[in-house]
């Protein structure tokens, strides 16, 4: 087994919020997700940026084209790591 860690990056705190609550629902994910808020380079204003959606997957389980999905609903993607 190895350890996998997926990172879902979304436009604003608040659907970063609603996706890792999503999360244990859709997926059941017993961890809770970290939230990271991501200064887009160049951007003075708090407003500019993204949200990072950290998953700790150990057994890697989770399915990146399910993943890139789920974070689609919120007009986001998922990062490869």
């Amino acid at each position: 087994m190895s350890d996998v860690r997926h990172v879902l990056v979304l436009p604003d705190r608040d659907a970063a919020e609603e996706a890792a609550e999503a999360l244990g629902d859709r997926f059941g994910i017993a961890e809770e997700p970290q939230l990271v808020r991501d200064a887009l380079a160049g951007e003075d204003d708090a407003e500019d940026a993204q949200w990072l959606v950290v998953v700790e997957d150990p057994r890697g389980t989770l399915a990146a084209a399910e993943l890139d999905a789920f974070a689609a609903e919120w007009d986001g993607w998922r990062e490869e790591q």
